[in-house]
């Protein structure tokens, strides 16, 4: 009943004028720079982080829950008429969305991947409702060192699920947990990596850290690909947009499995979103009855890997919450969008900023019908959008971000630093190095430190305490584990490739 009330609370904040126009605003707005190609949820985050900054930290959570699924909507458009997924648990959207599209079934590929969406969104909402007070008051007896060992299994997690190449997941874990070190030492008071430049006392601005990584970066790859690459070809959304019965027949059960598939995946501390969708897809492969049709545009393709995609990433708003710990590159936008008000996510989050919370939580209701009902109307003004040269909506997305990041200090050293990692991303782009281990680097290393310190406080400095403590021991384990399976799995696959057939 508690949270009922608590609930009721939130929905009596959400519905007032301000904050329903700002979730309008904030789906509307995600959406629309989502629906750009290329432009994946962190990138759509990390580009309209300036713009929250003129709001009350209530206002602000809420335009960016809208943000957040927009963006999380607008990558599936770009997906199946493009061929362009936004991020990689996009891909599995673009092997049956596309070739339906091609067949001229857009309308029915959108539709399911939107309506999809709404019912993962809605049912991973009620999740986090009831699961995540328990999951705050479970975090508040976690001592240090399981904190620090929690967030060990996130660095190893997402940086063996996002590369290729584990050393590169790690040289780009590395880089950004030393970008995480710069300023005031809080225990000494003694300036680290500053290099004598007062700005960077309070440390690098992470806001300019994101939107260079995200949002500059992705652009000036973009425009190189421009030169050697040709301009994907939009396919016309044929048809009426919508879906005939025997979709909704073929579609309800993926999108419910999609759900079960990506919701407690994604609710993990060391979730995301690219393991359930790829998991959905071969899940629905093999139950479905129109086998053959996979590959060529088998409409359970896409239901169930968009249920599962916005299920996670749904799911990753209940570690954030009740942690602090951001499980994906997304998630660490919008820990960085928390910090910028001065409020910090964690088991006291409940407690301390209940009134913030449900608001939040009750937002996320109101936003998903909000893009249901706004994404089927406008997929047509997507369209139009979508057809508008790409060196101009390069420029323009250059523009708004040296902007933003302008707005938010005044201070041309954090324009510097947006350019420098700007350049910083295009390169590792181009040669393929993960950007998501830097940023969650770069956003959980003081946090890493700080609780790495104190187990070392109360353990008199005896780094042992992270393996005899039981809970700490396991999931240290755990983390290498998910470190080095995926580099035994790459390793095996490759044995197996170079194996000479057996003569017939």
């Amino acid at each position: 009943m508690d949270v009922l009330n608590d609930l009721m609370g939130g929905f009596g904040s959400a519905f007032s004028p301000l904050h329903l126009l700002l979730a309008f605003a904030g789906c509307t707005l995600g959406s629309l720079v989502g629906v750009l190609p290329g432009l994946g949820p962190a990138t759509t985050v990390a580009l309209l982080l300036p713009l929250t900054f003129v709001f009350d930290p209530t206002g602000a959570l809420v335009l960016f829950a809208g943000i957040y699924y927009g963006g999380m909507y607008g990558g599936s458009t770009t997906a199946i008429l493009l061929n362009v997924p936004g991020e990689t648990a996009s891909v599995p959207t673009t092997l049956e969305g596309h070739p339906m599209a091609r067949s001229g079934r857009a309308g029915a590929a959108l539709a399911t991947a939107a309506i999809g969406s709404f019912v993962a969104g809605t049912i991973s909402t009620v999740g986090i409702t009831f699961a995540g007070p328990a999951m705050a008051q479970i975090a508040e007896k976690i001592q240090p060192a399981e904190y620090f060992a929690v967030m060990v299994l996130a660095f190893a997690t997402v940086t063996a699920v996002v590369a290729d190449a584990p050393a590169r997941g790690l040289c780009s874990l590395f880089l950004g947990l030393a970008i995480g070190l710069v300023g005031i030492d809080s225990l000494t008071g003694q300036a680290r990596y500053t290099f004598g430049v007062p700005e960077l006392y309070d440390g690098v601005q992470i806001v300019a850290v994101a939107v260079g990584l995200f949002a500059i970066g992705e652009a000036l790859y973009t425009a190189a690909r421009m030169r050697r690459a040709p301009e994907e070809q939009m396919l016309p959304v044929g048809g009426r947009i919508g879906m005939s019965p025997e979709d909704w027949r073929r579609s309800w059960k993926p999108w419910l499995r999609g759900t079960a598939i990506g919701l407690p995946i994604g609710a993990l501390p060391a979730g995301g979103a690219e393991i359930p969708t790829f998991l959905s897809y071969n899940v629905e492969k093999r139950l479905s009855r129109h086998k053959k049709q996979f590959g060529k545009g088998a409409i359970e393709g896409v239901a169930g890997p968009e249920a599962a995609n916005n299920a996670a990433f749904s799911g990753v708003l209940m570690p954030l919450l009740t942690l602090g710990i951001p499980t994906s590159a997304t998630a660490g936008v919008l820990l960085i969008a928390f910090q910028m008000y001065n409020v910090q996510p964690g088991p006291q989050l409940f407690e301390t900023q209940s009134a913030l919370v449900w608001t939040l939580i009750a937002s996320l209701y109101i936003g998903n019908v909000m893009l249901l009902v706004l994404n089927l109307p406008l997929i047509p003004l997507w369209v139009k959008l979508l057809r508008l040269p790409r060196p101009l909506l390069t420029a323009g997305i250059l523009v708004f971000a040296a902007l933003g990041v302008y707005a938010l200090s005044q201070n041309a050293v954090d324009l510097g630093i947006a350019v420098l990692f700007g350049l910083l991303g295009f390169g590792m782009r181009r040669t393929g190095y993960p950007v998501a281990p830097l940023i969650l680097g770069a956003v959980l290393g003081p946090m890493a430190e700080t609780q790495l310190r104190r187990a070392m406080a109360f353990s008199e400095g005896d780094w042992t305490i992270f393996f005899t403590r039981p809970l700490s021991a396991a999931i240290l384990c755990l983390s290498l584990i998910a470190l080095v399976g995926p580099m035994a799995a790459r390793a095996l696959r490759r044995t197996r490739e170079r194996e000479p057939e057996p003569a017939g």
